[in-house]
């Protein structure tokens, strides 16, 4: 058992690793495996006029690792997870998904009661790899070393820089560099997903199987609402359209054929529309305002005032008020409460306060009760100290990885991408990567290696129980497939 508390108070810090052992059943066979929890110290290399002066510590990053006992590790996948925020832990993929313990949170209509449970996750993904979480810098127990500087790591090239030494240590002290190698990444995870790829792959030739890619934030474009961008504008409708069908608000339609209507919508009209301002006639105005109106469940004053360009969080905050509710923008599916319905902006996510405390309590009684890490530091599940996220590489431009993503494919033919998007995921909309990928700058023939799924939930799909069991065979699926091609 370690207790890491005056880790921080250390001159000259050192790894502090725990490991324990355990079993579950999986997959259909009981598997025996070792957790070892902790902090892994990053150094940087000092160099004084023209002369090597040692390695500096900088960091110290927690992470948990998840072996199977009585393999032959070098011919066993890998599988390197993190969520994103920029600020968040990894507890989400970690006790939601992946790992060999899950949170039962409950979902919506039907949160769980504290304290919540933990139990063995049956679909774990350890059946098929091994996994490793990362919590990058200022993130769960993460944090730079005394004297350091944590905001050196508070942005986009650091945190790829910092995340990606995490992995190489990892692979080389584990003897795993010929292992099958996978990252899976959420949300700006995503974004430092493709950036770790292609950062490892150009630096030390280390090249990756697959990467599973869940609620994509690949090119910002699509997902920052500013003054003469309309792409997210058009984006997010095919959400809204989602949105308002879980609430009732399309009567007994298919939601396969709700999604279709708006796709079709702004894969044409809607965009030219837009483009055509006030060029439109009075009829043509009109005929995009009832439609639109229709198809998102809001009125068509609404959305003639709004001239036309619904901003997500507006949304939100609209499409139920008459009932007094708001929804959800992590999950459209979740509603709340609020303490003023005249407001524009709702004043908290109700999907997010839905499940951040059976995550975070969970995940503090694991650590310490299950997994043997004790440290009196707060585990920092969603960390504000990571602002301002510095984007300083992409001054007067906007903040995309594509470029990234397809270098690494180019480069490496054999990379497969899986996608995981929700209907419901009012963060990062399913159309917005569907754009994205129709934009990604491969041969055709590399489009193969892309694989999507789709799922009835949100950003977080998995709190969402049929999701989840869907989701965790097609991440199998998807490994052995990438493994074997």
């Amino acid at each position: 058992m370690a207790d890491t508390t005056e880790d921080s108070e250390t001159p000259n810090p050192v790894d502090e690793l725990v490991a324990t052992s355990h079993s579950i059943t999986a997959d259909g066979r009981e598997l025996s495996y070792t957790a070892t929890t902790g902090r892994v110290v990053l150094r940087q290399e000092v160099v004084s006029e023209g002369k090597f002066d040692g390695n500096q510590a900088k960091a110290e990053v927690f992470l948990t690792a998840y072996t199977l006992d009585g393999t032959q590790a070098a011919d066993r996948p890998v599988t390197f997870a993190f969520n994103g925020g920029p600020g968040s832990a990894s507890v989400w993929l970690h006790l939601g998904l992946l790992g060999p313990r899950r949170v039962v949170s409950g979902d919506a209509g039907a949160p769980a009661a504290p304290p919540y449970a933990l139990v063995d996750n049956a679909e774990t993904l350890l059946a098929h790899s091994d996994l490793v979480f990362i919590d990058p810098v200022s993130t769960g127990y993460s944090r730079s070393v005394k004297g350091g500087k944590s905001d050196e790591y508070h942005g986009f090239k650091a945190d790829i820089e910092s995340v990606a030494e995490v992995i190489r240590l990892w692979t080389s002290r584990n003897g795993r560099w010929i292992s099958p190698k996978f990252l899976a990444g959420e949300s700006y995870g995503t974004t430092r997903a493709a950036g770790v790829a292609a950062h490892l792959q150009q630096k030390y030739g280390m090249y990756f199987n697959g990467l599973m890619l869940i609620s994509t934030a690949l090119d910002f474009t699509t997902l920052d609402f500013s003054t003469g961008n309309d792409l997210p504008y058009v984006l997010f409708v095919p959400t809204y359209a989602a949105i308002a069908h879980y609430h009732g608000l399309h009567g007994d339609r298919p939601l396969a054929e709700v999604v279709a209507e708006a796709n079709e919508f702004v894969e044409r009209d809607y965009p030219w529309a837009l483009a055509r301002g006030s060029r439109l006639t009075e009829q043509e105005r009109q005929s995009v305002v009832d439609r639109l109106a229709r198809i998102t469940g809001l009125s068509p004053d609404y959305v003639d005032r709004v001239d036309l360009r619904i901003e997500h969080l507006r949304f939100f905050t609209e499409l139920l008020r008459g009932k007094r509710l708001t929804v959800g923008r992590l999950d459209g599916r979740f509603t709340g409460w609020d303490s003023d319905y005249g407001r524009e902006w709702m004043s908290e996510d109700p999907s997010m306060t839905a499940i951040i405390g059976p995550y975070a309590t969970t995940l503090n009684h694991y650590l310490r009760a299950e997994l043997d890490y004790l440290s009196d530091l707060p585990y920092e599940v969603l960390s504000d100290k990571v602002h301002p996220w510095s984007y300083k590489e992409f001054e007067n431009s906007h903040v995309t990885v594509t470029d990234k993503l397809a270098a690494a494919m180019r480069a490496n033919p054999h990379l497969k991408v899986h996608f995981a998007l929700g209907y419901h995921d009012g963060a990062t909309p399913f159309a917005a990567t569907e754009h994205v990928l129709a934009h990604l700058a491969i041969p055709r023939e590399l489009h193969a290696n892309i694989d999507i799924a789709y799922y009835e939930a949100g950003h977080m799909m998995y709190v969402h129980e049929p999701s989840r069991v869907q989701q965790s065979a097609d991440l199998a699926a998807f490994l052995r497939s990438a493994c074997t091609s």
